[in-house]
This record gives C-alpha cells, sequence and structure tokens, in this order.
C-alpha cells in the first residue's frame, strides 16, 4: 500500500512539472493569425512558430515583399523579403513571431502560392474602431467624404473625413479617376488597415487603409459638379444656420486677401468680417487680391473656419487696406476672429525662440507681450531670422498693432485669449517712447534704497557696537597712559641708538650697491664689446669664406681674394680683442681716427656683399674722448653689418656731423626695410638694435631706428657735443 502511495505521488509531481514546463516554452505551432495577434509583445518576441495558409490581401511594389495575409481569423503582416506573392493569392506560410513596430507579426516566411481566391469580405466597423488601432491588419470596410487628393509614388491617395476624425486611403494604381473630381464625393472603401506609430515608444499615431481593387472603392454620393458655381456665401455666415445645407458639403467665398501663410492657409476679408481659410495650395497671393474659396466649413475652438480650400484669383485688386481698429471688449466677446484689426497697448515683455528648420533655414517667432487697460494679448511675427526689429521697442512703449487677430475661447461665448498674427514687422508702430519710471527701473530703484537700508542698518549696528567698545577702551587707555609715559622715556634712548646703528648699516650697504653697479656696467659692457667688434669680425669671416666655397674650383682668383679678406678679418679680429682686453686693463688711448675707423670697417664688413659703403662728414671735428669714439664706432659697425646681413641693399652711406652742439651719427641703406613695431629682438636673441640704443643713451644722447617695407632703413644717434658741453653733467657710463 505504500509503495503504491508513493508512486501515485511521484507521478503526479512529473505531470506537474511537464505542465509547468509547456505554460513556460509553448511547444505548438501557431496556425491562424488570429492566435498571432493576440500574442503579448514579451511572448511574440520569443519567435513562435507560425504555420498560416490565407489569401493575400495587400502586397503593394514598393514593400520588397512584404504582404498582409489573412484567414478565417483574421488579417496579419508578413516581413517577407524575398518575391512578393500577388493580391488573391492563397499562400501557405510557415515563420516564427516576431512583437513587430505596433502589433505582432510573421518573420523570417517561407511561403508558397498553392491558389487563387476572391478578397475575403470586408468587415464593417465604425471610425472610432478604425482609429483605436484594434483593426490593425484586418480587411474592413467604412464610409467617408473626400477632403483632399494626391499621388503619392505614383499612387493615388485620398483624404477623408468620417465622424470628426481624418485618415488617408490609397487607391489601386490602375485607379485612373480624376481625384480632383472626388473632393466632397461621399465614398464607400473596402480595405486592409495599416497603423502608422511611433517605433521608439510603439504607440499609434494614425491609420491608412489600403484599398487594393477598384470595386473596393464605390462612390455613394458623388461631390457637387462646380463648387464656384455655388452661391457665394458671407464669410461671418458660414457657421450660421441654412435649412438647406447638405451635411459635408463646401461653401462658396469670395473676400479680399489680408494675410497669406503659404501652404498653410489665408485670411479673407468683406463687408460682414474676416475668416481663416485652411489650404494647403502653394500658390502666392499679396495683400489686397480678392480670390475665390471653395472649403468645407468647420469649429476649431469655437470659432468657425474654413478647412481644405481650394482658391482662385479674380483679377481685382484693393490697394491700402487698413485694419478696423477695435476694442478690447469686442475681442472679449469673440468679435473679429480672423479680421485684419488694429489694437493699441503697451509693451510689458518679449520672447524671441527658434521654432523650426525649413528648407530656407530656421524659424524665429518673436512675440510681444501686451496690455490695454486690465488685458494681456500677444502679437507675434515669424521671420528667418532673428527680428532686430521689434527686439529694439524698448519695454514700456505704447504701440499700435496691426495684424490678423486670432481669438481663443472655451466655450465659444467669451475669448479667453487674443494672438494677433503680423503681416510684416513693421505692422508695430511705437506712439510713444517709455517714461523714466519702467518696470526695470523700478526694479533697479527698489534695488538700490534695499540696499540703502541695509548698509543703514548695518552700519547702525556697527556704530552700536563700536560705542560700547569705545567705552572699555577708554578706561583702558587711561590706565595705560602711566605706562605709555614711562616707556616713552626708554623709548626715546633705544630710537637715538638704533638711529646711530642704522647709520652704519647704510653706509656699508650704499658702498655694496655702488660695487654691484660697477661689477654690472663692466659686464653690460664686455657683452655689448664682444657683440659689436668679436661677432662683427666672425660674421665678416663667415661671409667671405662662404663666397670662398661658392667660387672654389670655378674661380680661383676670386676664390684667393675673399680668402685673403677673411685671413684680413681674422688679424683684425685678433686685433680688437687685444684692444678689448688692453682696455680692460688700462683702457688706455691710443691714436684714432673716427673716420678713417668707420671707413674701413665699414668696407671690410661690405666687401664682397656687393654693396658700396660711403662715409661722410660735415662741420668742424673735435677730437672726443676715447668712450664716445669707440661708442660711436661700435653703433656704426652694427649698422653696416645689419644691412649686409639683412637690407640686400646696394649702397650704404655713414655720415658724421659735428655742430657746436651735437654730434649725430647716421647710418642708411637702400635695401628692402623692416617694421621696426615687429622685428626680432632679445627674446629672440638678437640685441643689436638694443645695444644701440643703450649705446646712446649711456653718452646722454638718444638712437632712433626708421625703415618701412620697400623704403630702406636708417639708424641715427644724436648726442651731445662733450667739447661744448662741459658745464653741463657727463654722461655716466658706469650706470
Amino acid at each position: 500500500m505504500t509503495l503504491d502511495r508513493t508512486g501515485i505521488l511521484l507521478s503526479a509531481l512529473l505531470m506537474l512539472l511537464g505542465s509547468l514546463s509547456a505554460t513556460a516554452r509553448p511547444a505548438m505551432t501557431l496556425t491562424n493569425a488570429a492566435d498571432v495577434l493576440a500574442l503579448p509583445d514579451g511572448m511574440a518576441d520569443q519567435g513562435i512558430p507560425v504555420s498560416v495558409t490565407g489569401v493575400v490581401t495587400v502586397a503593394q511594389f514598393d514593400w520588397d515583399g512584404r504582404f498582409f495575409l489573412q484567414d478565417s481569423s483574421g488579417g496579419v503582416f508578413v516581413e517577407n523579403r524575398t518575391n512578393q506573392p500577388s493580391i488573391g493569392d492563397i499562400v501557405a506560410v510557415t515563420g516564427i513571431t516576431r512583437a513587430g513596430g505596433y502589433a505582432p507579426c510573421i518573420t523570417k516566411p517561407h511561403w508558397a502560392k498553392i491558389g487563387t481566391a476572391p478578397l475575403p469580405a470586408a468587415k464593417p466597423v465604425t471610425i472610432e474602431q478604425l482609429m483605436s488601432g484594434t483593426e490593425d491588419s484586418q480587411r474592413i470596410e467604412i464610409t467617408g467624404v473626400v477632403r483632399d487628393s494626391q499621388l503619392n509614388d505614383g499612387l493615388p491617395e485620398i483624404e477623408l473625413v468620417s465622424g470628426g476624425y481624418r485618415f488617408w486611403a490609397y487607391l489601386p494604381a490602375s485607379d485612373r479617376t480624376n481625384l480632383r473630381t472626388l473632393i466632397g464625393a461621399k465614398v464607400l472603401l473596402k480595405g486592409t488597415v495599416a497603423s502608422a506609430y511611433n517605433a521608439q515608444l510603439r504607440h499609434i499615431i494614425n491609420v491608412t487603409l489600403y484599398v487594393p481593387q477598384s470595386s473596393d472603392f464605390i462612390i455613394e454620393e458623388p461631390a457637387p459638379g462646380d463648387p464656384y458655381a455655388e452661391p457665394l456665401t458671407r464669410l461671418n455666415a458660414i457657421a450660421q444656420y441654412r435649412k438647406d445645407r447638405q451635411p459635408g458639403s463646401q461653401v462658396h467665398v469670395k473676400g479680399v486677401v489680408t494675410y497669406q501663410r503659404k501652404g498653410e492657409d489665408l485670411f479673407l476679408r468683406d463687408s460682414s468680417g474676416g475668416l481663416e481659410v485652411k489650404t494647403k495650395l502653394d500658390e502666392s497671393v499679396a495683400q489686397g487680391e480678392v480670390i475665390e474659396a471653395v472649403g468645407f466649413p468647420a469649429v476649431e475652438n469655437f470659432l468657425p473656419v474654413l478647412e481644405d480650400a481650394d482658391f482662385r484669383k479674380t483679377g481685382e485688386i484693393q490697394p491700402h487696406i487698413q485694419p478696423l481698429p477695435v476694442m478690447v471688449a469686442d475681442l472679449q466677446k469673440g468679435l473679429h476672429h480672423g479680421e485684419y484689426i488694429a489694437l493699441e497697448g503697451t509693451l510689458v515683455d518679449r520672447l524671441a525662440r527658434g521654432i523650426g528648420l525649413t528648407p530656407d533655414g530656421p524659424v524665429f517667432r518673436t512675440t510681444l507681450v501686451l496690455q490695454n487697460s486690465n488685458f494681456l494679448f500677444e502679437a507675434e511675427k515669424d521671420t528667418t531670422e532673428e527680428n532686430n526689429y521689434l527686439a529694439a521697442i524698448p519695454i514700456g512703449s505704447v504701440v499700435l498693432v496691426s495684424g490678423i487677430c486670432m481669438l481663443e475661447s472655451d466655450d465659444g461665448i467669451k475669448a479667453q485669449s487674443v494672438r494677433i498674427l503680423l503681416p510684416t514687422s513693421h505692422d508695430v508702430h511705437v506712439l510713444k517712447q517709455p517714461g523714466w519710471l519702467t518696470p526695470e527701473h523700478l526694479l533697479a530703484s527698489l534695488a538700490a534704497v534695499s540696499a540703502v537700508l541695509v548698509l543703514v542698518g548695518s552700519w547702525s549696528v556697527i556704530v552700536s557696537n563700536k560705542n560700547l567698545r569705545l567705552k572699555s577702551l577708554v578706561s583702558e587707555k587711561e590706565a595705560a597712559q602711566k605706562e605709555l609715559q614711562e616707556a616713552h622715556d626708554q623709548l626715546e634712548w633705544r630710537v637715538e641708538e638704533r638711529t646711530k646703528q642704522l647709520k652704519v648699516e647704510m653706509t656699508a650697504r650704499k658702498e655694496s650697491e655702488l660695487q654691484f653697479r660697477a661689477v654690472l656696467t663692466e659686464r653690460t659692457r664686455l657683452a655689448q664689446e664682444l657683440h659689436d667688434t668679436l661677432e662683427q669680425t666672425i660674421t665678416g669671416i663667415a661671409l667671405q669664406l662662404d663666397r670662398v666655397a661658392s667660387y672654389f674650383g670655378k674661380n680661383s682668383d676670386t676664390a684667393s681674394h675673399h680668402l685673403k679678406l677673411a685671413r684680413n678679418l681674422t688679424r683684425q679680429g685678433q686685433t680688437e680683442v687685444r684692444q678689448s682686453v688692453w682696455g680692460l686693463r688700462t683702457r688706455a688711448a691710443e691714436k684714432f681716427n673716427l673716420v678713417n675707423a668707420l671707413t674701413v670697417t665699414g668696407r671690410q664688413i661690405a666687401n664682397g656683399a656687393g654693396i658700396q659703403v660711403r662715409v661722410e662728414t660735415s662741420g668742424e671735428m673735435n677730437p672726443l674722448s676715447e668712450t664716445f669714439e669707440e661708442n660711436l664706432l661700435r653703433i656704426g659697425q652694427e649698422a653696416v653689418t645689419n644691412a649686409v646681413k639683412h637690407s640686400g641693399a646696394g649702397t650704404v652711406k655713414i655720415e658724421l656731423q659735428f655742430t657746436p652742439e651735437h654730434v649725430v651719427l647716421q647710418i642708411r641703406d637702400d635695401g628692402k626695410g623692416f617694421d621696426p613695431d615687429h622685428c626680432i629682438g632679445p627674446d629672440e636673441g638678437h640685441f643689436g638694435l638694443l645695444g644701440i640704443r643703450e649705446r646712446a643713451e649711456r653718452m646722454g644722447g638718444n638712437a632712433s631706428i626708421s625703415s618701412a617695407p620697400g623704403a630702406g632703413a636708417c639708424v641715427r644717434v644724436d648726442i651731445p657735443n662733450p667739447q661744448n658741453n662741459e658745464s653741463q653733467p657727463q654722461p655716466d657710463f658706469e650706470t
């Protein structure tokens, strides 16, 4: 008995595990469309096997092989990527399930045609069922009124209205019906529903009906013959009672154009009022042109509008259209919607923002918030660039706004808000500039007053605290007065002693500073001496050796000549080094002629460079001190060297002028020149021009360097004549 019970328990446990396994992972194959559509998203994405046989209801030529299939249970979409079956084919499809973009479908299919059959009967549905998305993939039947038509990639497409909803339907490509003649017709459609959806959120957006054959498109009530032949309706009467009006019929209106948003709508005006006419026609009309329009009357936000309109020009023009002056009280009653009005208001705020992109570029919307009495309204203008005109109107200005009145109402009786569409930015006219007391100024004044009050309060607290401290400090100071008097005498003695000590320290510091300045001056002089003697000589040697290298093997005489010049420059360099060493030791003056020295050194530097050096003197030559002559010579050498190295000149002219008050040295070349404000200097390792200025300053004079691109260069040094300025303080060569 015990064994029998154990066997029963084991059998029950195995059966339970088997049922749980079967529930977690379906092992069956789905055999009809309804079972596929009934799968939850998570299960549909598991790739459950499918084997369905049905009739192809839709297979568009541009679907890359995909098609809709319907059997006796319903329809389903097949993601086929191979050759495509035809409408009416009976096909056997095997594949697996997928969640799809909106509804479950069959993917990775294999299909085979096994015959043909008429399309399944269409199921009549309401517009609410159609728009809910529950009829996705199903063959249905519905009626509607045609509002628009077009060709989309060669396929006829019509837009229909039914029960307040709009949807599009594709007709057979073979249908050659004149699409424009369908506008206003009541039609019966039979076709398969395809839902438009947001792929990221899997939300339905709209539905499209695919009508596969001409027999599925039935015109129940044809459109009126010529809507323009109908009697004209006053603009303010399209939503008024008319006993003879047929549901879904078009009305015929006529008016002068006050504003157009091309491809979106236009606004008309007649003696009765204004009207917004919504039209997709892209034809431009100007303000003042008179047109006729036919369309379907509708109500948006409890206000009349003409939808899906067509229009034509009459050739009439009413120039100089003036806006209608209105009162805020009339607008609040719901009057003047769609009319061209003029309204006065005070600018209280402004908002500018980008609202999108068009083929012509970004679109900016400038919105003005205005106040009339205690009522706020808006005026807005869309432009392809930032609206500087509207942005420049000061806040607080009183303006007159002319534009199209757009009312919004919650009950059709009283307007909740007013928005004015500006035909142009200049339809806003400033009537009065704001006074000083604008909101910005008021806020600034309040902020300033608040800041002053805070400061005054803080100052009062600080003064009170200081008074308390002062009272305690007075008593402390009186007690400390006696101690200070005693310390005063001792402090005087210490000050006297410290003064004597500081005098000794200051004397020692001055001696140290004098010694440092002397060393620094000598180092500067040595640097300039090396630059103006040894570097110039080495530069000359390098130039001559370059020419020896260029003529070597070509013209031995010329190469020998330049080699001899390099040898002479080498000897000269040795002489200058010895003179510098001797100057360091004794600074004794030798017999020296400044003019000859400038002539010889200038020609030696320029020799072989194709540059002619001329030296001219004027005035009565006076012997100068060794320091003056040496500095003038070094300045001349530096200027000539710069001309040879950088200017590409043909002539260098050295002028030495003596006057009773001044000695002037001027070196001028006819080279390519340079920009003195952007030439290289000490930061790049070039100290020549700096050295010229420093030498001139040490001689009590000044140096000027003038040049321009293509105009040569001129270095001019002007120093006081030391022979006739003995009473003047002599230049300090050690500072």
